[in-house]
């Protein structure tokens, strides 16, 4: 009696393709496949290459890997001020924090009426590929890189660094609001146009109410990285803060107990931002 290829129970052989209808289920390498593969190689490739080219400068894997160890510990373990007193670090944190939310604010106002014309659902399609376009090309170019292009005309300080990562700033935000906006029930917006809803009711009374939780998580996420960048432009660009005490640790006194106290400094913002991102999450969706 012969017996049906759907009754035959199925064999599964390590190391072979399935058999489907006792045929070889073969996959096909596609173009996209093809890219991802051809990427990971490329990227293996010149990692490889860049640790053979990298300048070891007659420094020793194990011992440095010692050092470095050695090199936490009294950064962690045993943190004390020296230079300066724990208000003074206070104040030069308040410092950071102030510039991390001044370019927050700014870029997040003008992102915000960027993104309506970025979103394909609130603009025609020319204006939406314009502004998506140029906030990607100011996208592509790091924080720290607008800084150094705007210290030029402003000189390095606080100026250049306000500008250069407000500039980055809109250009991550008009992204993130728009994306927010496209996912809009396209329904709802139709029935407001066919009420006789005007553009600018449509977005007070649908869009923004339906994005604020977007919104404000997107914000907040983009202030702790701006928090993040404030600590390094204080250093590099010379604006000032806790990052620049920091700076001045490291490379002049070599005083790794108050780089100590610094990173729990600036650890402990870093949890307070997440904790107040949640609360205010909570209270917007109640």
């Amino acid at each position: 009696m012969a017996i049906s290829p759907a009754a035959q129970p199925k064999m599964v052989n390590d190391g072979k393709p399935p058999l489907v209808n006792g045929r070889l289920k073969l996959r096909v390498l596609t173009k996209s496949m093809l890219a991802i593969r051809v990427t990971l190689i490329a990227l293996a490739v010149l990692t490889v290459i860049g640790f053979m080219a990298f300048n070891y400068q007659e420094v020793h894997l194990l011992k440095g890997i010692a050092t470095t160890f050695v090199n936490f510990k009294t950064i962690f373990a045993s943190p004390q001020f020296s230079h300066f007193t724990f208000p003074e670090a206070v104040h030069q944190l308040l410092i950071t924090l102030s510039l991390g939310v001044l370019t927050t604010l700014i870029g997040a106002l003008i992102a915000l009426f960027l993104s309506m014309l970025a979103a394909e659902n609130l603009s025609n399609k020319t204006v939406s590929n314009s502004v998506k376009g140029l906030m990607a090309v100011i996208r592509a170019v790091p924080t720290v890189l607008w800084v150094l292009i705007f210290a030029v005309s402003a000189g390095l300080g606080s100026v250049a660094a306000v500008i250069g990562m407000s500039f980055h700033s809109i250009s991550y935000l008009t992204k993130a609001y728009s994306e927010s906006f496209e996912e809009l029930d396209q329904g709802i917006l139709e029935a407001l146009q066919g009420c006789g809803a005007g553009w600018w009711q449509i977005i007070c009374q649908a869009v923004l109410p339906s994005s604020l939780t977007s919104i404000v998580s997107w914000t907040f996420i983009r202030f702790e990285i701006n928090f993040g960048v404030s600590v390094a432009m204080g250093a590099a660009a010379g604006a000032g803060g806790i990052g620049y005490d920091m700076f001045m640790d490291s490379a002049f006194y070599y005083n790794l107990h108050e780089m100590g106290v610094i990173t729990y400094m600036i650890l402990a913002v870093a949890m307070l931002l997440e904790y107040l991102s949640l609360q205010m999450k909570k209270r917007i969706r109640a």
